[in-house]
């Protein structure tokens, strides 16, 4: 008894019949050699390297990747370069600084050495006639002065001889004394009076200012004198009768009389 599938109508094959119908096509595949051409056609179709731009891109990214290194390189010696110029110049700017301390420093100092040694010479005393001595002392006695004793001490020094302040201070008289012939009276800065008497000629002026050593006038025999020498008198006041000891006077103020 025949079966017969109906028309139209397919059925699903029987694992039988699938498996053999897979081997009879890989057969024939085989025996045609079209796995082996598909394989080469695959292989020979799968584009080089350098088709595919992948060594280029690496190149790229290479290249790209130095740059940026370079650059970042580039800015940070710009600015190690810039720190150290910073650093030189801060530097430099503290040096300048402390040379500018140490100069002012140092000219303070001068100015405190000149001020003190200007100082010191307005305080100096000297001799009122250089490389002189004594000839009449203090208080002596005799019928020449009219008080009966000397009232200062008399300098050896012949008509012409510069006679100088002994000290600094400020001319309150510069003229005709009477018995004391030409004379100048002082008042020396710590208040004291000197007084320079029997002048041939005076050189200074009421209220001029003088320094020790300073040239006042000349000595000579003006006035109640029997020779050319110079009266020196050391006072309290300007006036006569405050006189104290000339030679003490000078000594106790530093000059070497």
């Amino acid at each position: 008894m025949a079966f017969i599938c109906a028309t139209g109508k397919h059925r699903r094959p029987s694992r039988v019949k699938q498996a053999t119908t897979r081997t009879v096509g890989v057969a024939a595949l085989t025996t045609t050699g079209v796995i082996g051409t598909l394989a080469t056609s695959a292989l020979a179709a799968e584009p080089a390297a350098e088709q595919t731009g992948l060594t280029r891109a690496l190149s790229v990214g290479d290249t790209v990747a130095d740059r940026v290194g370079a650059q970042a390189a580039a800015q940070q010696q710009a600015a190690e370069a810039a720190a150290e110029q910073a650093a030189r110049e801060k530097a430099e700017a503290l040096a300048e600084k402390r040379a500018a301390e140490k100069a002012e420093k140092e000219r303070e100092a001068e100015e405190r050495a000149a001020r003190e040694a200007e100082r010191k010479r307005l305080n100096t005393y000297v001799s009122p006639i250089a490389g002189s001595y004594v000839s009449t002392g203090y208080r002596a006695g005799g019928a020449v002065w009219s008080s009966g004793t000397h009232t200062g001490v008399d300098f050896h020094a012949a008509s012409g001889t510069a006679v100088r302040s002994v000290g600094s201070g400020t001319v309150v008289e510069a003229g005709w004394g009477g018995a004391y012939g030409n004379q100048i009276v002082i008042k020396m800065n710590d208040g004291t009076y000197t007084q320079y008497g029997h002048l041939s000629s005076i050189g200074v002026s009421v209220g001029q200012t003088v320094a020790p050593g300073q040239q006042i006038g000349l000595s000579g025999a003006t006035g109640n004198v029997t020779g050319a020498h110079l009266h020196f008198e050391a006072r309290t006041t300007a006036e006569y009768g405050s006189d104290i000891d000339p030679v003490a006077y000078l000594r106790a103020h530093g000059a070497n009389v």
